[in-house]
């Protein structure tokens, strides 16, 4: 499944052509493509044609992000579909292609001119262009690949990227709490003004307008999840209420609503060093201790579960990983470096093997996108004969090489999978190299804070003696 979204730019256009070609998210410019334009003349080509038109000013260029699940795709296929992408919906403009893969969700970032540099017209994007294009090109290619689609296709039902990223990775966001919050207040209150009231000792202000708004105090922002849901609407919280009082008086659920069992509090295991310290850390923020049910949710411990999954994330990595000391995260980043240089090495000579033959198996691909055409043509269907004769080519360069195709075939299709299996191993440990460097970073910094908060509570308890 992909999720895209295009984004306006008036910056400089140089400064958003380096981020998609960024060597370090590309493997080393692997995963990059061109079109329209020439590799180190983009820049100057996408200008050349915006002052040939005298259309400099205004937007420069349309950024769009096409994201994947984790584990969903290759970049290897990414950079594939990316790329049959900006054939079909930007066949007339300057595009700059690069499959990013530093990070757990593969991502292609497509940069394209304001300008078409074949009518001068400048590119308008909008609502109706999103979703009867953009998005439905992405999900049609997805299908042909064999990947899933989002299904739930209209404006409505759409959710922000970033709100997707969190989803995808089991994260909470702060939209799930407040459904979670909406429908326990609705499932415990008598009536819309009972309602508010518990929505509020939840920690929520309340918007009373066309649509009911809720957030946090603090927040800088109202959340409206009746746009999303009808049951969150004033009719359906009223509706969800009644419904909840006539099954208690038909005696099918009970008036009181039981709430699971308190359980004692189990022991953390005894941990050491870098595991010990973030322990502590989070003891100290109150992230960790006995927990009393059901949990309570105040605004501020709602605000920090998102602040905090980093470190979180970090201490699974050391107890994972059994880091305790220095000594230990100094050798678990020698032998990361080099694992990372072997496996550097072994993708080298697979792109020598596929670079050799990139003309054999560009005429594999060729027949096989091609075969429909060429029937096509042979049936006397006009429209075909650019289609038949590039196939005809591409049969000519198999024909000359003394390798039987299925051999062939079989030889593209290992080192393809090789190298799949390489980049993904190689994105493995440039993870945990990043994890490490974000370990020493953070390491400082919790252990000042520790003092600090320490520091707070002792001076807090000696004038709570002199009373």
């Amino acid at each position: 499944m992909a999720v895209t979204k295009i984004l306006a730019r008036k910056g400089r256009l140089d400064i958003g052509i380096k981020y998609v070609l960024n060597g370090d998210k590309t493997e080393d410019h692997v995963l990059t493509a061109t079109l329209n334009c020439d590799p180190g003349r983009e820049y100057r080509q996408m200008m050349d044609t915006k002052q040939a038109v005298g259309k400099t000013d205004g937007v420069q260029y349309y950024h769009i992000i096409q994201s994947f699940q984790p584990g969903e795709v290759t970049p290897e296929q990414a950079l594939e579909i990316a790329k049959e992408f900006a054939a079909e919906h930007l066949s007339g403009y300057e595009v700059v292609i690069g499959t990013h893969a530093d990070r757990g969700h593969i991502h292609s970032h497509l940069v394209f001119n304001s300008v078409s540099c074949e009518t001068g017209e400048k590119y308008h994007s909008n609502a109706q262009t999103y979703y009867q294009q953009i998005r439905a090109i992405s999900d049609r290619l997805c299908r042909e690949h064999g990947l899933s689609v989002i299904m739930q296709g209209g404006s409505g039902k759409a959710v922000s990227y970033i709100e997707w990223l969190r989803q995808s990775k089991g994260q909470p966001t702060f939209r799930a709490m407040l459904e979670a919050d909406l429908r326990t207040a609705i499932e415990d209150a008598n009536d819309m003004g009972h309602f508010h009231m518990l929505m509020e000792h939840m920690g929520y202000e309340i918007h009373h307008g066309n649509r009911l708004g809720f957030r946090l105090r603090g927040q800088e922002r109202f959340m409206y999840p009746g746009r999303k849901n009808p049951l969150f609407t004033k009719d359906g919280i009223r509706a969800a209420i009644l419904g909840n009082l006539e099954v208690i008086e038909a005696g099918q659920r009970s008036a009181v609503i039981h709430h699971p069992r308190y359980q004692p509090y189990k022991k953390h295991p005894k941990y050491t060093g870098f595991m010990a310290l973030y322990v502590h850390y989070l003891y100290v923020l109150g992230k960790i201790g006995e927990r009393q049910y059901p949990p309570k949710m105040t605004p501020q411990l709602k605000a920090e579960v998102m602040k905090f999954e980093q470190h979180r994330e970090q201490f699974a990595f050391l107890r994972d990983n059994g880091i305790s000391t220095q000594a230990d995260i100094d050798a678990f980043q020698v032998r990361t470096k080099e694992t990372l240089a072997t496996l550097t090495k072994q993708r080298t000579i697979l792109n020598v093997r596929k670079k050799k033959r990139k003309k054999l198996y560009a005429a594999l691909t060729d027949i096989e996108a091609l075969a429909q055409a060429k029937q096509l043509y042979e049936d006397g269907i006009s429209g075909m004969e650019a289609e038949y004769a590039q196939y005809l080519e591409a049969v000519a360069v198999l024909e000359q090489c003394d390798i039987p195709r299925e051999q062939l075939a079989s030889e593209k299709a290992d080192i393809y999978e090789q190298l799949s299996e390489v980049n993904r191993k190689i994105r493995a440990e440039r993870k945990k190299q990043a994890m490490c460097q974000a370990i020493l970073n953070e390491i400082p910094r919790i252990e000042k804070e520790i003092q600090q908060i320490e520091h707070e509570k002792e001076v807090s308890r000696n004038e709570y003696r002199r009373r």
